[in-house]
């Protein structure tokens, strides 16, 4: 009998569900918020990177509507055949203006950014140096572009001043990647002392506001604006589906990285354009974002409450760092990480567990939003009291 060429993916399947490292989607049947149905039971919702609450709010759901409306529901094309509208325009100009940037351009997903602005930046004659705990946009961006790619550890500023010593002489260009606020962590990157490297041996900068757009900096700028650097020579990337309640994602830069991105990005020449209503509710929620700072206020008062309540109270819990609303617990092993996380699922609370290989070791990961109410995260706390 002829060899069945597909028999190693039941293999891969067994060995999966032996490591505990088998996913599987969860069904939520209402809109978004602070608390949701999944699955049928209503739960208070600590899984969300809805940071600000927006992708529920009425304003952005009337703005997509309204897009559909006038424009349908699909963009039919890429952004330089037949899809381009003016409202993707605005929504660059909007995000430009957030990110203090000279110009913006967005793509139908932040996952497509990171592969388009990095394999277009780079290539075979250049080399990468990446974080290892970069998220898989970032890590596969580098694997595209053919350049060389030198992981460095977490964070670890000295191996990378290291590593440039050993290595930079021999490329035509270098390109330092990182996320700014790490998504499985909630600890942020030492951006100041990255810049100052990329000056000093000449490299570019890329860093990923993904889950810091809307929600840190003075006006939800990200992590550029918080650590006062906005203006120097970055690449900032980011996504329009977290704090901003949408799809899609953007590179914020300078005028002459946005007209080359036009021309060399792949995943933007090739990719139809982001469809109306995805666009137009980004545009609003940028404009929610900019005139309501109590949002983002509220969102760091639960921070605070939430981080508060667990030094008191739950003192054993082992804490990753964290200066973000991304809040992580660490567990022994995946299976034990399931068990909590059903637990809380069984008492009414949706954190969900966090394994290998996304992560290097399981977790809980608790992700605060501002429209939390105190009794959300009063009940949050009395559960893991009760959860062993």
């Amino acid at each position: 009998m002829p060899k069945d060429p597909y028999a190693w993916i039941e293999q891969s399947l067994t060995t999966i569900h032996r490591a505990d490292w088998y996913r599987s989607v969860q069904v939520l049947s209402d809109r978004p918020g602070a608390t949701v149905v999944l699955s049928g039971q209503e739960v208070i919702n600590f899984a969300s990177n809805d940071y600000l609450g927006l992708a529920g709010d009425e304003r952005l759901v009337k703005a997509a509507i309204a897009a559909v409306a006038e424009f349908g529901t699909g963009s039919t094309g890429s952004r330089l055949l037949s899809g381009h509208r003016q409202l993707h325009r605005e929504l660059e100009i909007a995000i430009a203006s957030l990110k203090q940037t000279e110009d913006a351009i967005v793509f139908s997903s932040g996952y497509l950014a990171n592969l388009g602005a990095i394999a277009a930046t780079v290539g075979k004659r250049d080399l990468i140096l990446s974080d290892q705990y970069n998220h898989s946009s970032l890590k596969n961006g580098a694997i595209l572009s053919g350049a060389t790619v030198i992981e460095y550890p977490h964070c670890d500023v000295l191996a990378i001043q290291t590593q440039l010593q050993q290595h930079r002489q021999n490329y035509r260009r270098c390109l330092i990647i990182t996320d700014s606020v790490f998504s499985m962590d909630g600890d942020l990157c030492p951006l100041p002392s990255l810049l100052a490297l990329a000056e000093e041996f000449d490299c570019m900068l890329l860093v990923d506001e993904a889950h810091a757009t809307g929600v840190i900096g003075k006006t939800g700028a990200g992590c550029v604006e918080y650590f006062g650097c906005t203006g120097q020579p970055l690449i900032q990337i980011g996504t329009l589906s977290k704090a901003l309640g949408s799809l899609g994602g953007y590179v914020a830069g300078s005028t002459n990285l946005i007209d080359f991105l036009r021309n060399r990005a792949p995943t933007w020449i090739y990719t139809t354009a982001l469809s109306p209503a995805d666009t137009a509710a980004a545009l609003t929620a940028i404009q929610i974002v900019q005139q309501e700072p109590q949002r983002r206020i509220q969102l760091w008062r639960n921070v605070d409450y939430v981080k508060n309540l667990i030094q008191e109270q739950l003192p054993h819990l082992t804490l990753l760092p964290s200066e973000s609303p991304i809040i992580c617990f660490q567990l022994p092993s995946p299976a034990e990480a399931l068990q909590v996380g059903k637990k809380l699922k069984e008492s009414g609370i949706f954190a969900p567990a966090i394994r290998p290989p996304t992560v290097p070791t399981s977790r809980i990961r608790i992700s605060i939003m501002a429209t939390h109410q105190i009794e959300h995260i009063d009940k949050l706390i009395s559960v893991l009291k009760n959860t062993k």
